[in-house]
């Protein structure tokens, strides 16, 4: 019985270690929010982004006739309205799959409460050799809510 006793603990042990190599503490304070706030900007980006299109293909539908100049215009903005047709399908399937990111991320959090999880000590290299690098190369992508350089100081790298 002791000994059954002793391979259970053990067993807990090795589960509990196996665990904290998964890092879900990570995974739900950095990594599923980062997600679910990167596929809402993308949301409201292609949202943007579709207004202002439509909203210039309406300033060109209020320019005064001309000989065939209106009729190719008109043809023209027809094509770009069925072409923004895009952002309301894909803003639902991308809102679905933020949800379905934002249950994973609290079923997670309560499951590491629950078997009162830690991460593994030390740095993960794998994560701090790719932060690193996306630092080093500037691949950390567009800023939330805007660029966080201004756009003179990207041309005058061009210049």
């Amino acid at each position: 019985m002791i000994q059954e006793l002793l391979d259970i603990a053990d067993y807990i042990a090795k589960l509990r270690d196996a665990i904290a190599l998964l890092r879900a503490n990570e995974l739900t304070r950095d990594r599923l929010p980062m997600v679910h706030e990167e596929l809402g900007e993308v949301v409201a980006a292609t949202a943007s982004a579709t207004n202002t299109i439509m909203g210039s293909a309406e300033t060109m539908l209020a320019l005064p006739d001309g000989p065939d100049y209106r009729a190719a215009v008109e043809a023209q903005i027809f094509h770009i309205f069925e072409a923004c047709a895009f952002q309301d399908i894909t803003g639902q399937r991308i809102a679905k799959v933020a949800e379905a990111m934002s249950l994973l991320e609290g079923r997670l959090a309560r499951f590491s409460v629950a078997v009162k999880a830690r991460d593994a000590g030390g740095i993960d290299e794998s994560e701090a050799d790719r932060r690193q690098r996306n630092e080093t190369l500037l691949l950390n992508g567009p800023q939330k809510g805007g660029p966080a350089t201004p756009q003179d100081a990207i041309d005058a790298l061009f210049d």
